[in-house]
């Protein structure tokens, strides 16, 4: 009799887990994002009904390595109002979104979680963490850091022994500085970022009579090319720069999989592997 109890006790209960499994699938929290940095972590870690709403260059692919995927989901202003007509569970958010919005919306109720920019591979792995608890994934987040951590592995084994010194040089003379997520990239690699050598910390213009006379081994630039649609692009063609910084002294990493910390990184360590071995050539 006790045996028939517990069976008949066992199969309620399934038969109610089974009733409620739909619901319980469609529990997780529904998010908003308001920044092309937090669009990305959310993309990857999400499921598509999860996302109501992503930032105005979510779809700038030169931004986002996401924005194909981006173009699913509806683009917000960047305002408070049309995040308060959806109503996400939660925002996500940067610190260095409009300030009055990220207030209105909390003072309006909405529950927001802002992210700082990452300066480094361990805050990467911070945030990509943060955001898989948000979306109630934590372990997708676990699979995309051990993805990171294999792929700064073999970057590292790429870079053993090498010691290049590398300036990441951007538009009309912009370098990332010793204190920025490209140059902790390339110090946990194993490679020297020559801005040390021109005194600039989290980042500045540099002159090119500095950059020339620094001599890093390579250039970390965001695009190869010979065109220049405008004169922060032409900075980067300039003859004294091409003469001693031809293509195969330059590292090519799209700006897509550096300008925000995430998973995406990644491809970034791995783009600078496969460029390392063209170079070398």
């Amino acid at each position: 009799m006790r045996r028939r109890s517990r069976f008949l006790f066992r199969s309620i209960a399934a038969l109610a887990m089974s009733a409620f499994a739909p619901a319980l699938a469609t529990a997780q929290p529904r998010v908003a994002s308001m920044n092309v940095c937090t669009d990305q972590l959310l993309l990857s870690l999400a499921d598509p009904a999860q996302i109501v709403g992503l930032s105005r260059y979510s779809r700038d692919a030169w931004q986002s390595f996401a924005a194909a995927d981006a173009r699913r989901y509806p683009i917000l202003s960047g305002g408070a109002e049309d995040i308060l007509v959806l109503k996400p569970d939660i925002v996500v958010a940067s610190l260095f979104d409009k300030r009055s919005t990220r207030e209105l919306l909390k003072a309006q109720g909405l529950h927001l979680a802002e992210f700082s920019v990452p300066r480094n591979l361990a805050e990467v792995k911070a945030q990509i963490r943060e955001m898989g608890e948000i979306v109630g994934h934590p372990d997708r987040a676990e699979v995309e850091i051990i993805r990171l951590d294999a792929a700064m592995a073999r970057a590292r084994q790429a870079v053993t022994d090498k010691h290049y010194s590398v300036l990441p040089l951007s538009r009309r003379g912009w370098v990332s500085g010793r204190d920025s997520l490209v140059s902790s990239l390339l110090t946990e690699t194993g490679l020297f970022n020559a801005a040390s050598d021109l005194g600039v910390a989290t980042g500045g213009f540099a002159p090119l009579e500095a950059i020339v006379n620094a001599k890093p081994d390579f250039l970390l630039v965001s695009e190869a090319g010979d065109r220049a649609e405008d004169d922060g692009r032409a900075f980067l063609l300039h003859p004294a720069l091409e003469r001693f910084y031809p293509p195969s002294k330059r590292i090519v990493i799209p700006e897509r999989l550096t300008v925000c910390g995430g998973v995406m990184l990644a491809d970034a360590l791995d783009v600078l592997v496969s460029e390392l071995k063209r170079v070398e050539r």
